[in-house]
């Protein structure tokens, strides 16, 4: 499984419609709204907003898109057909169209909304999924550099942090790392 590692975006016209396209990496559909709403409002006097996620949650992969008024299966679709065919995860793509005064027919519509999320999903970023869990870490406070050489390695992250007589940490650790990890840092970790 792929992620964005930093947005993407596009832009072509197409028999006077215009196309612009947005591809966000996501953690959940509260993030995806968001992206959507914002992309709108930018964009108020566009006459389509269609899109495409595919998030992965604790029990499942869910997939959505919507052709926002446009042909069933014409816009949503083939955005979402190229977030899985390029295996992506957390990932939101969306297209605004402008329309142009021509019509497309369906397969000219599927080509535009596909072809323009196509060309953002180009400019971004992407690197391979590792899945992530939290933790809790209790540290001295001669530790703490160690720890952030070590965290920085394993691409973990520090999620909180409280300072008393010791250092307590929530951490972010890749899975397959966090064995290793926690073992080093023992008996403090929890």
């Amino acid at each position: 499984m792929i992620v964005l590692a930093e947005a993407g975006f596009a832009e072509q016209t197409i028999n006077k419609s215009r196309f612009l396209a947005m591809a966000l990496p996501v953690a959940d559909e509260r993030e995806v709204s968001a992206a959507l709403r914002a992309f709108a409002a930018k964009h108020a006097s566009a006459h389509h907003l269609t899109y495409a996620y595919r998030l992965k949650l604790a029990s499942a992969i869910v997939p959505r898109f919507s052709d926002a008024g446009e042909p069933s299966g014409t816009a949503g679709m083939p955005v979402l057909k190229l977030i899985e065919g390029r295996d992506l995860i957390n990932v939101c793509v969306a297209v605004i169209r402008y329309y142009g005064g021509i019509n497309l027919g369906t397969g000219g519509l599927a080509r535009a909304y596909g072809g323009t999320a196509k060309l953002a999903l180009d400019q971004a970023n992407t690197h391979d999924f590792m899945e992530m869990k939290q933790y809790v870490l209790s540290l001295s406070y001669k530790q703490m550099d160690s720890m952030s050489s070590a965290l920085l390695k394993c691409h973990g992250s520090i999620v909180s942090k409280s300072f008393g007589e010791q250092v307590d940490l929530v951490l972010n650790l890749p899975v397959h790392e966090a064995a290793n990890f926690l073992n080093r840092f023992k008996p403090y970790a929890q």
